[in-house]
């Protein structure tokens, strides 16, 4: 059990990738907690986890919000004493030339895929150094390498993931 006695926050852990992983880490040995903003989708998953014998709880996260990160942290230090692991899963994809992108859909895309990424890197920093370490997992895509023109908005917040 590689993760045995690990404290794993994973944005957008409740479908998907996301739901995966968190499976995966629970079979791992680790407490995960499922941060997203897919309520029933999350506590679903938790149900399907902890039948299993894992620890897992949710917690409603909009990674846009530095309050919900704030909350997100204090609720994993309060069930499981630290973190330990952090997966910055949480992403859109958004499939349009830039002329035909506006600056909504840029600012959002922008939002979830790259800063959401630094605020979650930047909220557990500080119970991962008061634990003596942990490890950060940001979720790119080879479009953060390799741009296309259908999906510039995407292609640009992936790289800046990459980057961070």
């Amino acid at each position: 059990m590689r993760l045995k006695n690990k404290v794993c926050i994973i944005s957008g852990g409740a479908k998907g990738i996301g739901a995966t992983e968190a499976r995966l880490f629970a079979q791992e040995g680790a407490s995960v907690v499922i941060a997203d903003i897919l309520e029933k989708e999350g506590r679903l998953l938790v149900n399907s986890i902890t039948e299993t014998g894992a620890n897992c709880c949710f917690v409603k996260l909009d990674v846009t919000s530095e309050d919900d990160w704030c909350a997100a942290t204090t609720m994993a230090i309060s069930e499981y004493h630290k973190i330990d692991v952090l997966v910055n899963n949480a992403g859109i994809y958004h499939k349009a030339p830039v002329d035909m992108t506006t600056s909504s859909d840029w600012d959002r895309v922008m939002s979830i895929n790259a800063t959401g990424v630094f605020m979650g890197t930047k909220a557990v920093i500080p119970a991962m150094k008061k634990a003596g370490g942990g490890s950060i997992v940001n979720s790119s895509s080879v479009a953060g390498l390799i741009g296309t023109a259908i999906s510039s908005t995407y292609n640009a917040s992936k790289g800046s993931v990459r980057f961070l």
